[in-house]
């Protein structure tokens, strides 16, 4: 226990001689070396705590989540307790980590030498529990809670859809509305702090794969273009920044058009790749061969979708227009009913294409196609000029691209 020294206190013995001195002189400066340097230490790490009940015999893993790879830190075998206690070196920036018990997952941001207590539930780990000790922690629960509840929603749409409980049209709308509906919520965790850990994550939530906010949609390019500026600010040096600045550049140069635009190739294949799929004659037509030379239009569609007969028909309108100056379309229907898909498109001069995996489609999940119809338009180069989401703008796209090649 701690006693208040009073002026009549005194550090010496009764004999008060110089041995005596220098040994509590001594000790006094070693104290003082053991709390600078155990403060020193403890200040550049930070602490990761808790209690995990039901959990004996499991293991919990502690893991980096970078912008490419999960990285495994540290790991700890549960006991009776279900206590654990995790130590690291504190990030130089903010960070992002995750707690896994089998598949299930904790997400947690590090940016101080803060101590985060979790308490969880083996039986419910990743929806079950409480986070202390760091505010950005509490509002990472809260999205991760909110991209939970989409994604189960995106489930049921896919179960109802696969029954044939609801058309491909409902199917769609619906599911932009799951999206929009995570957007708006989560926008205001951006706006709140686009310069905070939570608003880089909510930018990169997924929904079955696919980013919710899409860096080559106009409106979402300023959510993108708010988070990367303010962490330029802060965080200029960040791994972090400088893959988020990448990207919002990449998203003005498809949204802008510019004369520097980026190639297939230049492109994050995550983004942008080529393509292979059976036309009606059930050859493969790639899509690269397609587009070399040529200006043309990457058209993800489904035929059996209301909208499919007028917007096939805007599609020829201007294919008829531009064919004979070097304009073709590439369009990859999603339908499921192929049958269906080859009696629309026999007709149809383009090349058309169908993807078996319909509506669960890697390709457009690559693409990060969330609506019907959505197109990418492409120049003679293979450069992207722009992300088509209203159709109402590709002829004067098409047409502005024709005139530039002849005045070059």
């Amino acid at each position: 226990m701690k006693t208040k020294m009073t002026s009549h206190d005194t550090l010496y013995t009764a004999h008060d001689s110089r041995y005596t001195t220098f040994v509590v002189y001594r000790l006094s400066f070693a104290v003082y070396l053991i709390i600078l340097f155990g403060s020193c230490t403890k200040g550049n790490e930070f602490t990761i705590e808790g209690y995990i009940k039901n959990s004996s015999e499991k293991t919990l893993y502690l893991e980096n989540v970078t912008t490419s790879s999960i990285v495994v830190l540290d790991s700890v075998k549960l006991g009776n307790s279900g206590s654990f206690r995790f130590k690291r070196q504190r990030p130089q920036e903010p960070d992002f980590y995750r707690l896994r018990l089998k598949r299930q997952f904790i997400n947690l941001s590090i940016d101080s030498t803060e101590t985060i207590t979790v308490l969880a539930d083996t039986l419910n780990f990743a929806r079950d529990y409480t986070v202390e000790g760091s505010y950005e922690c509490v509002k990472i629960k809260e999205l991760t809670f909110l991209q939970l509840a989409a994604n189960e929603t995106y489930r049921q749409l896919q179960k109802r859809y696969e029954s044939k409980a609801i058309s491909l049209d409902e199917y769609t709308a619906e599911v932009k509305e799951v999206i929009d509906t995570y957007k708006r919520r989560a926008i205001n965790y951006i706006i709140a702090n686009p310069a905070s850990a939570t608003a880089y994550f909510a930018l990169f939530q997924q929904i079955d794969g696919l980013l919710i906010f899409d860096p080559y949609d106009r409106q979402d390019s300023k959510m993108y273009g708010a988070v990367a500026n303010s962490w330029n600010v802060y965080y200029p040096n960040a791994l972090r920044t400088k893959h988020l600045v990448g990207l919002f550049t990449n998203s003005l140069i498809v949204l802008r058009g510019r004369k520097d635009r980026v190639t297939l190739q230049q492109l994050d294949s995550k983004q942008f790749f080529d393509i292979s799929l059976p036309s009606i004659q059930d050859s493969e037509i790639r899509f690269s061969e397609t587009c070399a030379g040529k200006i043309t239009l990457l058209d993800f569609t489904a035929y059996e979708s209301q909208y499919s007969p007028r917007h096939n028909m805007g599609l020829l309108k201007i294919y008829r227009k531009y064919d004979q100056q070097g304009f073709t379309i590439y369009q990859v229907s999603l339908d499921r009913d192929k049958h269906f898909w080859k009696n629309a498109a026999v007709n149809l001069p383009w090349i058309c294409v169908n993807d078996p995996q319909s509506v669960y489609s890697e390709i457009a999940r690559k693409y990060n196609v969330s609506n019907l119809p959505t197109g990418f338009l492409f120049g003679r180069d293979g450069e992207i000029i722009a992300r088509i989401s209203d159709y109402g703008d590709l002829e004067k796209l098409v047409a502005t691209e024709i005139h530039n090649i002849i005045n070059k």
